[in-house]
């Protein structure tokens, strides 16, 4: 027969078993969610960004924007987040995304800074090892397009040869400035691979001449002299007015390693002014630029 101390111990040591019980339940149930959510999941604790002084405030209606937003890299998406948000552009082209990264986002954009989108995904191809969710279930990783204006007629078109990874575009249309313009988001095969991205830039180059106003964004992994180019540059003009295949002047790199691999092609609209912003979340500079119908 137990007295009275000895029943309130077991009760104690009930208590206690059940507590451990629980931590180790909830352990295994936090190892689980990540590795559900894969390496693509931001790190650290969850703290809003406060926005620099000069930041817009609102939406820039004539304002686009391209970044590889780099992956896998171990980045916070508040931290994108909130660097998009400083800038605030009408578009922005996102490459090296994967869906769940560009959901988180764009929902913080909304939630956290007020700035509502529109998104559009351009999946290449399913990664686990990038984006995370199950083998059977794997994250979808490419482009991704953010407009503060509806997107329609939306294409996703994987390139015949992506080279070591497979590489395509996306095109929607939507509205910049007020005009209704085709926007092409592409990332095209890496650097040492310049047969491949020139049978990319024909395929691109050939779907934006079909269209008299059109905005090409993306990671072209070349230098603007570069011959795989030639295509595009007939067709249009970076925002950069010192980036040509024959320089004007110094050319402002958009990478870590000091090229110039990002651009925003322009076709029947000129650039007002554009900037190049160095940023720690990713190894690609955010390069955007305000624009106007010609």
């Amino acid at each position: 027969m137990h007295t009275a101390g000895t029943a309130g111990r077991s009760r104690g040591e009930g208590a206690r078993v059940f507590r451990k019980g629980t931590r180790v339940l909830a352990g295994t149930m936090f190892a689980v969610f990540m590795l559900l959510v894969g390496p693509s999941a931001p790190s650290g604790a969850l703290f809003v960004r406060s926005l620099p002084v000069d930041a817009v405030g609102e939406i820039v209606p004539n304002r686009v924007m391209t970044w590889n937003i780099c992956n896998p890299c171990d980045v916070s998406n508040i931290d994108r987040a909130a660097d998009i948000a400083t800038y605030a552009p009408q578009v922005i082209g996102l490459q090296e995304a994967c869906v769940r990264d560009v959901e988180r986002i764009r929902n913080y954009l909304r939630s956290f800074y007020g700035l509502d989108y529109h998104v559009r995904y351009g999946t290449v191809l399913q990664d686990w090892g990038r984006c995370g969710g199950v083998p059977w279930n794997p994250g979808g990783f490419g482009q991704a397009v953010l407009s503060a204006a509806p997107m329609k007629d939306p294409v996703v078109v994987e390139y015949p040869d992506g080279g070591s990874e497979d590489r395509g575009y996306l095109a929607v249309t939507t509205t910049v400035g007020g005009r209704s313009v085709r926007v092409f988001n592409t990332h095209l095969a890496q650097r040492q691979q310049e047969s491949f991205r020139a049978a990319q830039v024909g395929v691109l180059a050939e779907a934006v001449a079909r269209h008299d106003r059109a905005i090409v964004l993306g990671d072209f992994n070349a230098v603007p002299d570069a011959p795989e180019l030639g295509p595009l540059w007939e067709l249009a003009e970076d925002t950069d007015s010192e980036c040509r295949p024959e320089p004007t002047g110094p050319c402002e790199p958009t990478t870590d390693w000091h090229s110039k691999f990002d651009y925003v092609f322009l076709r029947g609209f000129a650039a007002r002014e554009h900037r190049v912003q160095p940023t720690p979340y990713s190894d690609h500079h955010m390069l955007h630029t305000d624009v106007e119908p010609k």
